[in-house]
């Protein structure tokens, strides 16, 4: 869709060229929700593509991907034989139903930054224990876990000018045993509930999205009983999300059965 508000489009080549924030600014990265419809109240593009920045980066400690890494270039990555927890990676790149043009272009900064409820990014990165990482607009940086990031629906903790540069995954959380579900109200809905386990130890942390407006995690010292999943699921869960994709009875039934079918796995040997 063309945005005939724009007046200008601004591709800053290093941060020092990034300009002052002003009201009507928008950072462009893939841009596949921002030309997919009006945005009368914009006037200024800022292109984060000409930075360059590289996709990413495997270290010892683990993975920096960033913003603009594309959820094509993500998919296709090759990951450690020891990170038995990559399979989740793979799985939440496909939770996002698109056609090719809309993998090779959405990013995973963009898809956090937009911060739907079933964003399979801000899954991914919430049940990984994730960190981002901020540029701000006076040339410092800060920290914070993606967890906090989004903090309701289309809401972040981002103050204006500020930008999403990186998203860090923990190569100790990519090695743990991971468990995926994802369920629509139609066979090819969008995510009405998308639950992600993994364990620790002896232990268990259970990361609800998509059925909660923003994501919620539980952490157990040991596989729950039954009883003490329920509770805890409807103890940390204030609100359950409604829109055309699951009411919110049946987004907290589902959640509930599903979380109970991975609780039954994660007890097994």
């Amino acid at each position: 869709m063309d945005l005939n508000a724009i007046q200008a489009v601004i591709r800053p080549s290093h941060r020092g060229a990034l300009p002052d924030a002003t009201t009507g600014d928008a950072f462009l990265a893939g841009g596949t929700w921002l030309f997919s419809e009006p945005q009368p109240s914009l006037r200024r593009l800022i292109d984060l593509g000409t930075f360059k920045w590289p996709p990413i980066t495997i270290t010892q400690t683990g993975v920096e991907i960033s913003a603009t890494c594309t959820l094509a270039e993500l998919e296709a990555q090759t990951w450690p034989a020891s990170w038995q927890g990559a399979h989740l990676v793979r799985s939440c790149c496909r939770a996002l139903l698109g056609s090719f043009k809309i993998w090779n272009t959405a990013t995973v900064g963009g898809n956090i930054c937009l911060a739907l409820p079933a964003g399979p990014m801000t899954s991914l990165a919430t049940s990984l224990n994730g960190t981002c990482t901020i540029w701000k607009p006076d040339g410092g940086t800060r920290q914070m876990p993606v967890l906090d990031f989004v903090t309701g629906d289309r809401g972040t903790a981002l103050a204006p000018g500020e930008i999403l540069r990186a998203v860090t995954l923990p190569a100790e959380s990519l090695r743990r045993w991971s468990t995926f579900r994802q369920l629509s109200l139609t066979p090819q809905g969008r995510s009405a509930a998308l639950l992600i386990a993994s364990r620790i130890g002896t232990g268990l942390q259970l990361t609800i999205t998509a059925a909660t407006p923003r994501p919620i995690q539980l952490q157990f010292e040991t596989v729950p009983t039954p009883e003490a999943l329920a509770t805890a699921i409807d103890t940390k869960v204030t609100a359950w999300h409604d829109d055309v994709h699951g009411a919110p009875d049946w987004r907290r039934h589902i959640t509930h059965l599903t979380a109970q079918d991975i609780r039954t796995e994660m007890e097994a040997p």
